[in-house]
C-alpha cells in the first residue's frame, strides 16, 4: 500500500523551518521550527551523520556558513555539533531525534537526507531507526537514488521521495558522475527507487520528468519557492516548498 501523502498535501512546507535572518532565526533550527508550527506549515529539514553515528539537523558539510567552527559536519561528535551556537542565537545544532521531540506530530516533515553521492547508505539507516517508533506523519527525501533505494529496502512503509532539478552544473556538483548527470533529471532510477513523490527545482517545473511524474500519479512538490508572484505562476504542482515569504493561506 502506497503511504498517505495527503498531509503534506494541505499546507505548504517551510524550507529549513520558517527561517528569518532579519528576526534572528537560523535555518534548520529549533527556533525555526517553532516558528513553522505557529504558522501551520509543514516543515523540511535538512540531516547528515554526526562522527559518532548520530543524525544531526544541518544543511551544509561545513560549519563555517552557520557558526564559528569551521571544517566537516561529519568530523564532530553529536555532542561536540550540539554544543556550536547557530550563528549570533541562542540555538544549537539539534539532532532529529531533539526535532522529532520537539514537533510530535504537529506537523508533517519533509526530511532530506544529505549525501556526497559515495554509496554510502549509513544516513538512510540511521534514519529509519530514528525514526522508528514517530507516529506523526514523515517522508525521508534525498537527491542521491542510492538512500531512497536503501529506504524502499529496509523500510518500505515509509514514505520516500526523490529531490531533483533538470541540470547539475559541474560548479554546484563537482564530485557528481557524468552518469548521474544524464540519469537524475530523467529520474531514470525509478526501478530501483520507486519513490512516492518528487520534489523538483522550481524553475525546472517545464522538464518532461517531473510533467510525466505527474500525469501518472506522482505528486510533484516544487522548490526553492522564493515569493509569492512566483509561487502563483509555477503552473500544475502538488505542494511548495518556500522561504523568504510566508504564503498568505496555509494549501495555496
Amino acid at each position: 500500500m502506497r503511504p498517505d501523502l495527503a498531509p503534506f498535501l494541505r499546507q505548504p512546507v517551510a524550507h529549513r523551518g520558517l527561517h528569518d535572518a532579519a528576526r534572528g532565526i537560523v535555518e534548520n533550527s529549533r527556533s525555526a521550527i517553532l516558528s513553522a508550527l505557529a504558522g501551520g506549515y509543514g516543515i523540511e529539514i535538512d540531516v547528515q551523520l554526526s562522527a559518532d553515528g548520530e543524525v544531526v539537523v544541518f544543511h551544509d558539510s561545513l560549519l563555517d556558513r552557520l557558526t564559528d567552527a569551521s571544517g566537516p559536519v561529519r568530523a564532530r561528535s553529536a555532542a561536540a555539533l550540539k554544543s556550536l551556537a547557530l550563528l549570533d542565537t541562542r540555538d544549537r545544532i539539534p539532532t532529529l531525534r531533539e526535532v522529532l521531540d520537539l514537533v510530535d506530530g504537529r506537523a508533517p516533515l519533509l526530511i532530506e537526507m544529505k549525501s556526497a553521492f559515495n554509496e554510502d547508505t549509513g544516513l538512510a539507516d540511521a534514519c529509519i531507526a530514528a525514526l522508528a517508533r514517530y507516529s506523526g506523519p514523515f517522508a525521508l527525501m534525498s537527491f542521491d537514488p542510492s538512500l531512497v533505494a536503501k529506504v524502499r529496502a529496509r523500510a518500505p512503509h515509509m514514505l520516500r521521495g526523490i529531490v531533483a532539478q533538470a541540470r547539475y552544473e559541474t560548479t554546484a556538483w563537482p564530485d557528481l558522475a557524468a552518469w548521474h548527470r544524464v540519469s537524475l533529471p530523467w529520474l531514470l532510477h525509478w526501478p530501483v527507487s520507486r519513490f512516492h513523490f518528487v520534489a523538483y527545482r522550481a524553475g525546472d517545473l517545464g522538464h518532461a520528468a517531473p510533467n510525466l511524474a505527474r500525469r501518472i500519479g506522482i505528486p510533484v512538490f516544487a522548490w526553492t519557492v522564493r515569493s509569492a508572484d512566483a509561487a502563483r505562476v509555477l503552473g500544475p504542482v502538488d505542494q511548495i516548498i518556500f522561504e523568504d515569504f510566508v504564503p498568505g493561506t496555509p494549501g495555496l
